[in-house]
């Protein structure tokens, strides 16, 4: 079969390749699926150039958003049934460690992944080991949904951490930095919940496009257009009551906070270079009484909550994939992700 084979972390581009290698086994209390759709986020960026490697192995296939078709059942698997649709949730927590005991299972400090400890989702057939079943991580979706929005599930499921983490609700006004498929999950996500505003900045113009499509009350070019003016026109002098950084830009997270209302929250979602660091004026934070989040991966129910907005169709997440490519392009596909000029890049197989 086909496969996305990762060498090593070094040599970006020259150290992947597509490949043959053998159809996994499908072992008593494993799933073997056939994948439909994988999509490219922006931790694979990372991963492929190197700046990631944590639970990453030599000569593996990653990718982690991921929806296909039922191909293999073990023998001592239950309740699953050869050609069942199915997306994966990725993230497998131990469940005993004391972030799990604590509530935060999405921080596990003994987790595995698919994509990462176990072959992700770059390949024709993925094998899901039997404690990804176990823990409840294969979730059946029906028909109409789209193998596309079932690979997206894992994304949104992050972004709903994120929005719990925010703590965005009824007739809040929200500025979200940042217009890619994140960024836009967000701006739906806030919309649901009831945010009475929502502001998106976006340098890119045919993202600022999208945004308004589907929802953005004020889309702004921040190149062309000073942000901070915008935000104090549009709430009255006050400033907004979250800031969600969806792009991982170390100089912007000083202009969030100023950005933020008193009391407001500010969470800095996206991932950010490892190593480097912001320079911000911790007064912002002291006299504003700002509360500063982060956001990591999602929570199992997370992802069983994004699964069901996608099966009642309440958030549209097929309008986020701009290009689809084979395996056999995967080389183009991962070029024009690594470009950052397109939305979701979906694998399809």
């Amino acid at each position: 079969m086909k496969a996305v084979i990762l060498h090593g972390p070094d040599n970006y581009p020259n150290n992947y390749e597509v490949m043959d290698i053998p159809k996994p086994e499908c072992g008593k209390g494993d799933l073997v699926i056939k994948m439909k759709a994988a999509a490219l986020c922006g931790t694979d960026k990372r991963i492929f150039t190197g700046a990631k490697t944590k639970g990453v192995r030599p000569d593996s296939v990653v990718g982690h958003e991921i929806c296909g078709l039922i191909e293999e059942v073990g023998e001592n698997v239950t309740g699953y049934s050869v050609g069942e649709k199915v997306a994966i949730a990725n993230v497998i927590p131990c469940g005993h460690c004391a972030a799990c005991l604590s509530g935060r299972e999405n921080a596990c400090l003994n987790r595995k992944a698919i994509g990462y400890e176990f072959n992700g989702g770059f390949e024709q057939y993925i094998r899901i080991p039997d404690i990804c079943i176990e823990s409840g991580n294969v979730v059946k979706l029906p028909e109409s949904v789209s193998f596309d929005a079932g690979a997206l599930i894992e994304p949104l499921a992050c972004c709903i951490r994120g929005l719990k983490n925010t703590g965005t609700r009824f007739n809040d006004t929200v500025l979200i930095i940042g217009a890619g498929p994140i960024g836009l999950m967000h701006l739906q996500l806030s919309r649901i919940v009831g945010a009475k505003k929502v502001i998106i900045s976006e340098l890119d113009a045919g993202k600022r496009e999208i945004a308004a499509k589907l929802g953005a009350d004020r889309v702004v070019d921040s190149a062309k257009e000073d942000l901070e003016t915008v935000v104090r026109e549009e709430t009255n002098g006050e400033g907004v009551d979250r800031v969600v950084m969806a792009i991982g830009v170390n100089a912007l997270v000083n202009t969030a906070l100023k950005l933020a209302k008193k009391g407001g929250t500010v969470c800095l979602f996206a991932g950010f270079p490892k190593g480097k660091t912001s320079e911000f004026d911790p007064s912002i934070i002291h006299y504003n009484e700002l509360n500063v989040t982060g956001s990591t991966a999602y929570r199992r129910l997370d992802y069983l909550q994004a699964a069901d907005m996608v099966r009642t169709g309440k958030i549209d997440l097929d309008a986020l994939v701009s290009a689809k490519f084979s395996l056999d392009d995967f080389r183009k596909a991962l070029d024009l992700h690594m470009s950052g000029t397109a939305l979701k890049i979906v694998i399809n197989d």
